[in-house]
């Protein structure tokens, strides 16, 4: 999927991410240049130790199943109480169904994998990596996404700096010990 939406290739013979891979794709948004860092990190269990040294710094996660293997849709759900354990609730989060040109051999039911994104607040994506749907719109959706929360938390912790410094000229210290300093007025006299 990965390498679909970055390079544009597809290979039949392709196995499963062993590990990770890294890969960048440079995009521009709404008159913004972005740099998209991704890490394909293998889903499989023994792997699993080696997810937070790829997902640690991240702000946003895909999370692909196969639609014809219940099995893989069980392994996100895991993967899901991880991210939101190690990297909190502001994770964007994403979920892919994969395969979809397979939907006569479904095992995932549609209306059940989207009412599970819906609970964990992520987004449901049915893609095709082979024939190349949804691929495009997934990663853009996710982005957007990303940015947003970003512009967020910088809006957030500006009204929190602004909040305590208004608090702080706010704030006098009375010390019923020491006399009253002498009052000014506007013009310093």
């Amino acid at each position: 999927m990965v390498l679909r939406y970055v390079e544009d290739k597809f290979n039949d013979q392709h196995i499963q991410t062993l590990q990770a891979t890294f890969l960048n794709k440079k995009l521009n948004i709404g008159g913004k240049r972005i740099n998209l860092a991704i890490w394909d990190t293998a889903g499989q269990e023994r792997f699993h130790a080696l997810g937070p040294i790829y997902y640690r710094m991240s702000n946003g996660a895909i999370l692909v199943y196969d639609i014809t293997d219940e099995d893989s849709f069980q392994k996100v759900k895991n993967w899901v109480k991880e991210l939101k354990k190690m990297l909190g609730s502001e994770i964007c989060l994403s979920i892919a169904g994969n395969k979809v040109d397979l939907d006569k051999e479904r095992n995932v039911p549609v209306e059940v994998a989207e009412e599970y994104a819906k609970a964990v607040g992520a987004i449901h994506f049915h893609t095709s990596a082979k024939q190349n749907l949804g691929i495009e719109e997934l990663f853009l959706e996710l982005t957007q996404r990303m940015m947003e929360r970003a512009q967020a938390l910088e809006l957030q912790k500006a009204n929190e700096l602004t909040r305590t410094n208004s608090m702080r000229r706010n704030i006098v210290i009375v010390d019923e010990d020491e006399p009253a300093p002498p009052t000014r007025s506007c013009c310093g006299t």
